[in-house]
């Protein structure tokens, strides 16, 4: 199997990608109110919301703000690392204030987003434990001054 049919997304049919887009706008939207809009009984679209869970092609949560909860630092942190990124990006992903982590191709080899409560809080996650991992060669930290945009409705138009 190559890389390319391992990565592969199932594919969704119009439906599912109506009941996703119908969720997307209100997680906690009843079903019974779902299926009149995509033409299905309460009950095929609980077993399809199932299924979509099951398979792990969404999820249903509550989204925050940080600055509303107490957290007014965040920041996307790049790292270099020498070794095994995906062992890095998993200790990485370990991390409580580790939100994001991806393995990159380019000038950097993770991205890694990062939500604390202060500059002091970043300060310490990037010195005691971020560049204390062995194999970081190097970071470069970008801090959020003001977040413009951010969506989670992609994915189905």
């Amino acid at each position: 199997m190559s890389g390319r049919e391992r990565n592969a997304a199932p594919a969704l049919d119009d439906v599912s990608k109506a009941i996703i887009e119908q969720l997307q706008d209100d997680g906690r939207r009843a079903y019974a109110r779902i299926g009149r809009a995509v033409g299905l009984s309460e009950a095929a679209v609980r077993q399809r919301v199932q299924r979509l869970l099951d398979a792990g092609i969404m999820q249903i949560v509550a989204v925050t703000d940080p600055l509303q909860v107490g957290f007014r630092r965040q920041a996307m942190i790049g790292l270099r690392v020498d070794g095994d990124l995906e062992a890095m990006a998993d200790k990485l992903s370990g991390m409580p204030e580790v939100d994001y982590v991806v393995i990159t191709a380019g000038s950097f080899d993770l991205l890694v987003e990062v939500v604390c409560e202060d500059d002091d809080h970043l300060l310490e996650l990037l010195s005691t434990r971020v560049r204390a991992l062995p194999g970081v060669r190097s970071t470069d930290t970008f801090v959020y001054l003001k977040l413009k945009k951010q969506q989670y409705d992609w994915g189905t138009r």
